[in-house]
């Protein structure tokens, strides 16, 4: 029998990631996401790229309906399918570290849902905060729970936006795209070409890229993005399963892809 994914009513996995899911639509409102930018955006904390790979071995990721296995296997699992594609050597990469963003459970609080217990800050699928939300997120009873659907400055189609601004001037619920996203922006060193960076920023974007949501705020450019995102998608959704990887047995393959890309030095989270 062939796999369904991201079967969000299944019974076995329904109430812990619909829970999951109603904590974030509650909680990340406008303020709350510009509050989180504030907090954990500063780039202090010097950490080698292969060490945020191994803590990834410490979290599950409680909104997957897909795989209840440490979020380091997906990665290599994503990579390892990138790879037997024969993809360009830095989408290999993307594949092996588009989720290492989720590394901020090792300073994240039970407050932020940012955390090993409270991930609502963290992982799943991100909407834009400052304008309406639609129809296309996931439980989407949940977005009249939201406070800022009750603020005439932010339930509108538009909301704060231009029409046509792009996605790139969005502001999208806070989680570990946009957090590893910044951070190798202001890395130094990095050199991932924009259709990777594409991929790490907007692959949990689902209300847009598969939902078909947010028409009125697309610019031209996002076109291309999406085909971008399709593109790795089924890299990131189609490749989970129950196989476990060393992590030490593919270094010595991708450790020199990284020092390529990301260079050798720490990256700064």
């Amino acid at each position: 029998m062939e796999k369904v994914f991201r079967n969000y009513n299944d019974i076995d996995v329904n109430a812990a990631v619909r829970e999951h899911y109603r904590k974030m639509r509650e909680r990340q409102t406008f303020e709350y996401v510009q509050r989180m930018h504030r907090k954990y955006l500063k780039f202090n904390k010097p950490m080698d790229l292969w060490e945020a790979m191994d803590h990834l071995n410490d979290l599950i990721d409680v909104s997957d309906p897909d795989l209840d296995l440490p979020n380091v296997q997906h990665l290599i699992q994503s990579a390892e399918a990138i790879r037997s594609d024969n993809r360009p050597d830095w989408m290999q990469l993307v594949g092996l570290i588009h989720d290492l963003g989720k590394v901020m459970f090792l300073w994240g609080s039970d407050e932020d849902g940012t955390s090993q217990n409270e991930q609502w800050g963290m992982v799943g699928d991100v909407f834009v905060v400052g304008c309406a939300l639609p129809e296309s997120c996931v439980y989407p009873e949940f977005n009249k729970l939201n406070p800022d659907m009750s603020d005439s400055r932010y339930n509108s189609e538009l909301g704060i936006y231009e029409e046509h601004c792009g996605l790139d001037n969005l502001t999208l619920a806070w989680g570990h795209d946009e957090y590893l996203y910044q951070v190798l922006k202001h890395h130094k060193d990095n050199l991932i070409p924009e259709a990777g960076m594409v991929m790490i920023r907007y692959h949990s974007f689902y209300p847009w890229h598969s939902g078909g949501s947010y028409t009125s705020l697309l610019c031209a450019k996002d076109k291309e993005y999406l085909n971008w995102i399709r593109d790795f998608n089924k890299y990131d959704l189609y490749t989970k399963c129950n196989k476990i990887y060393d992590l030490n047995e593919i270094k010595d393959y991708y450790l020199p892809i990284a020092n390529k890309y990301l260079g050798t030095g720490p990256i700064f989270w």
